[in-house]
């Protein structure tokens, strides 16, 4: 059973004073069978009561204002969690039983959200790719594993070539992007295969540098196998996921699980720094840059003086996204 300490920074700076910042936090592992939180020392800027509630997906999720004028905010989260390893589906239900099993469970409500396709130009052509040698023909277990299998083969994994704003058709186009754009195009493919499929925010612990989406948060899919349960797929990495990924939140895709956003009132530029480092049984086994390079926002101003910079509309979603 690894033990692994994470810590994760966000540093928000401004070159005038800003007010009335309200923020979300997604930065709490999940607590259950497979992990073991031991401890977790949440620093924020200012010191601000942060309120702990859990979201309509069971995420325990912080939210919290910083009133007075700052010129920086800095989210400092360490935390020690012990993984274990998972048991993987037997497979040895019959093939018909399990696509069966799928079809009678579609319209159960805790499925539905996860069942939801996005429309998008290009989904006839996913399609014909996704119904190709695998509906029916396997087991559900072997189906997702081949089109995780088949994201990993076919897309590039390059960093900066896209962003959350990202459409699920530039996606399909650029046959590239990082994790969380892997992540959306295996929903999409599982989803029209009937196989309820969610969205997983959370980190990657590597060994030896085998593994890619270190650096930031990282994100893959857990997709529902009959008469198992949810099995997580890293289409990054094309493996099963097990004890090297620590599991923080999931949802219907990347803005149920962004790990943090928020708005604030005064300068309409803002530089965003963002860094993830994982150390193993008290030794570094994959350190990354404290800080990635920053970069300068420009937000448009509201005609009430307000900022409009949500998480997702602006480029510090380009910062947080998970690689």
């Amino acid at each position: 059973m690894p033990r692994f300490i994470i810590h994760h920074v966000t540093q928000y700076t401004y070159p005038e004073p800003v007010r009335d910042s309200a923020n979300q936090v997604m930065l709490f592992p999940v607590k259950d069978e497979n992990q073991e939180v031991q401890s977790q020392q949440l620093s924020i800027t200012g010191e601000p009561i942060v309120e702990v509630y859990k979201d309509y997906y069971g995420n325990e999720t912080g939210s919290f204002m910083n009133i007075a004028p700052h010129t920086s905010l800095r989210i400092d989260s360490t935390i020690a969690i012990v993984t274990k390893s998972r048991i993987f589906p037997p497979d040895d239900t019959a093939i018909e039983e399990q696509w069966d099993h799928l079809y009678q469970i579609r319209y159960v409500v805790s499925f539905i959200d996860f069942l939801k396709q996005e429309s998008f130009l290009a989904l006839g052509e996913v399609k014909k790719i996704a119904d190709a040698g695998f509906y029916k023909s396997v087991s559900v277990y072997v189906a997702v594993q081949q089109l995780n299998e088949y994201v990993y083969q076919n897309f590039q994994y390059i960093k900066g070539i896209t962003s959350v704003e990202t459409t699920l058709d530039e996606i399909w186009k650029l046959r590239a992007g990082v994790c969380q754009d892997f992540a959306h195009i295996l929903m999409v493919m599982l989803r029209l295969l009937g196989v309820p499929a969610r969205y997983v925010s959370g980190y990657v612990c590597p060994l030896d540098n085998n593994l890619r989406g270190e650096g930031a948060t990282h994100a893959w899919v857990e997709a529902y196998i009959p008469f198992y349960g949810w099995l997580g797929l890293d289409p990054t990495n094309n493996c099963i996921v097990n004890d090297r990924h620590v599991r923080l939140a999931i949802g219907r895709n990347f803005s149920d699980c962004s790990p943090v956003k928020g708005t604030y009132k005064g300068t309409a530029k803002q530089t965003l720094e963002v860094g993830v480092s994982v150390s193993e049984d008290g030794l570094v086994a994959k350190q990354v840059a404290a800080v990635l390079m920053p970069q300068v926002i420009t937000v448009k101003m509201n005609e009430d003086g307000t900022i409009n910079n949500s998480y997702r509309k602006h480029i510090e979603m380009m910062q947080q996204q998970q690689q």
